[in-house]
């Protein structure tokens, strides 16, 4: 799994196991997470702004593309100017193995 937390945005690139799995996880984010989220900061409305959306990844060298893309959207950001140090990726997982 690939991963990315911004400030105003989610990157994820994972591997389902069912053909609607994606749907499912989304669904109950939208459902149960927002209802605690909001609780928690003592507000209202919805957590994302639209649907989500999703592609398949069928080659290996665009995998590998969206791998970058997802882990280095920090630094491109301007967040940060090494993705290591973003606490909210996969990098230091896949970069570091930490």
């Amino acid at each position: 799994m690939v991963w990315v937390f911004m400030t105003n945005h989610v990157h994820l690139l994972v591997t389902p196991m069912h053909h609607d799995a994606v749907s499912r996880v989304m669904q109950y984010l939208g459902r149960l997470y927002v209802r605690y989220f909001n609780y928690s900061y003592a507000r209202t409305g919805t957590l994302f702004e639209g649907r989500f959306r999703s592609s398949q990844v069928r080659e290996d060298e665009y995998f590998l593309a969206c791998l970058r893309y997802i882990e280095l959207n920090p630094v491109r950001a301007g967040m940060v100017s090494d993705p290591g140090i973003f606490r909210w990726s996969s990098y230091r997982a896949h970069g570091l193995g930490v």
